[in-house]
């Protein structure tokens, strides 16, 4: 089903592909490698389909339920490229094992869950760790002490692809969180195999641009892109 794109989501659109390229521009990187995740959370499928339209190829979703419902309806959209950024619980990990990329692994024992439902249905799911860099004690992930380990340990998983990193900084100014975005870039450099950890998913709607600076790859962009989220009900 083809769908009509209003004209403030097209802008918007437009708008952070502009910002993407200005950005790479300033850290003397190419566009082409960084990708924007349009998050969608409480975000309706026809509002997804017209991101779509609009040339959005990757979307994020934070809750399993939503985002099943949301796959089932754009089932005739073959072109979105589904990721769930999302935190993970062990209980629902088979039902990420068809996900594009999880973003958010935070230990050994989510990691093992999803390789068993991955290895059930002769899968092979792509992944990023989640550092937690800021210490809060609200998020999830490994600690940059703890990640060399749980690289190694995640590694010997046959159905999981580690292919990068991902972090969340606290609700601060752009510039303030700059630091900590350059710190999971010279985390990855550090770990051994680097290069197979092509990935950096870090930056939202507030930083992404600081982010690209200092070497995002992946970016998840929500209301710059769909505009003010809908209350939850």
């Amino acid at each position: 089903m083809a769908a009509l794109v209003s004209g403030d989501l097209a802008a918007r659109v437009a708008s952070v592909r502009e910002r993407v390229a200005a950005a790479c521009s300033r850290g003397r990187r190419m566009p082409d490698g960084v990708r924007v995740v349009a998050v969608a959370k409480r975000m309706p499928a026809a509002l997804v389909r017209e991101a779509a339209t609009a040339g959005i190829d990757i979307i994020g979703e934070n809750y399993l339920q939503e985002a099943q419902a949301k796959r089932d309806e754009l089932a005739d959209v073959p072109r979105i490229e589904w990721h769930f950024i999302g935190r993970v619980q062990r209980n629902k990990a088979a039902r990420l094992a068809d996900f594009a990329l999880v973003h958010s692994i935070a230990d050994l024992g989510i990691a093992t869950a999803l390789d068993r439902a991955a290895a059930a249905r002769a899968l092979r799911v792509s992944v990023l760790l989640q550092v937690n860099l800021s210490g809060e004690t609200t998020k999830d992930g490994a600690t940059a002490a703890d990640l060399p380990k749980l690289l190694e340990d995640i590694r010997g998983l046959a159905h999981l692809r580690v292919v990068g990193l991902m972090t969340m900084p606290p609700p601060l100014p752009a510039e303030e969180v700059r630091p900590m975005f350059a710190a999971l870039r010279e985390l990855r450099d550090r770990q051994e195999a680097s290069v197979e950890l092509r990935e950096l998913s870090m930056g939202m709607s507030a930083d992404f641009e600081v982010a690209i600076e200092e070497g995002a790859s992946l970016v998840r962009v929500g209301t710059a892109i769909f505009g003010p989220r809908p209350t939850a009900q």
